[in-house]
C-alpha cells in the first residue's frame, strides 16, 4: 500500500515537473512573440531591395522582388560565356554567341541575368547598400556550388578598383561578395591590383572600346603566389567580358594555371 501512495505521489511530482516545464515554455513563447509584435510595431519590417512593407519571416525580401530574383536566376546558361543557353544547344561546351570567342578565364559561374530585381541590388551594393551583400553573397555562393570548379579552386581574387575609385566610394564591392564565400582551402587574394583608372564600362556599349579601355590596366604585386594556383575571379556584372578577360591575361602571365570567373549577372540578355 506504501508502495502505491509512493509511487502515486512520484508520478504526481512528475506531472506537476512537466507542467511546469510546459508553463515556461508557453511563457518564453509569448514573451518572443510579444517582442517581434513590438519589434514589428516600432521598427516595421521592408523589403531591403523596394522597401516595400514585409514580415520578418519573408527572407528580407517581398514576394514580387522573390519571385523577379527566381525569374533571374532561372534558367541553363553558358559556361563559356555566361549567357543564357540550353545545355542541348551547346557544341563543345560553348553556345553560338561565343563559339568565335576568345576568352583568357577557362570557365564562369553566374547567379543570374543582370535584370529586374537582380539589376537594382546590384546597382544598389555598389552604391552606399552595403547590407545587401548577405542575399547577393548567398546567390554567389549558390552559383559557386553549382558551378563544377568549386573544388579547384586555391584563391579568390576580386576585380580590383582603382584607389581614387575605391576611396570615393569606400569599399571594393567585388572584394565584399568574395568574403561571402566559402571554399575550405581556398583563401582571398588582393595581389591583383589596378594600376590605371580607366574610364566607366557601362558608358561603352562596343566591346572593342571597352576592351581598349582595359588594355594594361591591372597589374600583379611584388611576391604574389600565382604561379601553379587555380585562380577564381570575383565581380558584380560581366558585360562584354573585357575586364574579366583582361584580369585573367594579367594573372596567367604571373603564373596561374587556371582562370575561372564567378559574377553575379551577366547583362545584354532579355528574360522575355
Amino acid at each position: 500500500m506504501w508502495e502505491l501512495v509512493f509511487v502515486a505521489a512520484g508520478q504526481g511530482h512528475i506531472i506537476a515537473g512537466v507542467d511546469a516545464v510546459k508553463l515556461k515554455s508557453g511563457i518564453r513563447k509569448a514573451a518572443v512573440f510579444g517582442w517581434h509584435g513590438a519589434n514589428q510595431l516600432l521598427w516595421p519590417a521592408v523589403c531591403i531591395n523596394c522597401r516595400e512593407s514585409i514580415c520578418e519571416t519573408d527572407g528580407g525580401l517581398c514576394r514580387n522582388c522573390w519571385e523577379d530574383l527566381l525569374e533571374c536566376t532561372g534558367g541553363d546558361y553558358c559556361r563559356r560565356c555566361g549567357r543564357d543557353a540550353s545545355k542541348f544547344a551547346l557544341i563543345d561546351r560553348a553556345c553560338g554567341n561565343c563559339q568565335a570567342g576568345r576568352f583568357a578565364f577557362d570557365r564562369i559561374a553566374r547567379a543570374g541575368v543582370y535584370a529586374k530585381s537582380l539589376k537594382d541590388m546590384i546597382v544598389a551594393f555598389k552604391g552606399d547598400r552595403t547590407e545587401l551583400d548577405l542575399v547577393l553573397g548567398s546567390l554567389a555562393a549558390s552559383a559557386l556550388q553549382g558551378s563544377g570548379f568549386s573544388s579547384e579552386i586555391e584563391l579568390f581574387v576580386p576585380v580590383p578598383l582603382h584607389w581614387s575609385r575605391r576611396l570615393v566610394r569606400g569599399y571594393n564591392q567585388s572584394l565584399m561578395l568574395a568574403k561571402k564565400l566559402n571554399r575550405e582551402g581556398a583563401r582571398i587574394s588582393t595581389d591583383l591590383v589596378r594600376v590605371r583608372r580607366t574610364k566607366f564600362q557601362p558608358t561603352m556599349q562596343d566591346a572593342a572600346a571597352r576592351a581598349r579601355n582595359v588594355k594594361g590596366a591591372f597589374a600583379v604585386r611584388k611576391g604574389h603566389k600565382f604561379a601553379g594556383r587555380a585562380v577564381c575571379l570575383v565581380d558584380d556584372i560581366k558585360t562584354t567580358g573585357a575586364t574579366l578577360n583582361e584580369c585573367a591575361r594579367t594573372l596567367k602571365e604571373a603564373g596561374a594555371s587556371k582562370v575561372f570567373a564567378l559574377v553575379l549577372g551577366v547583362a545584354g540578355q532579355s528574360l522575355g
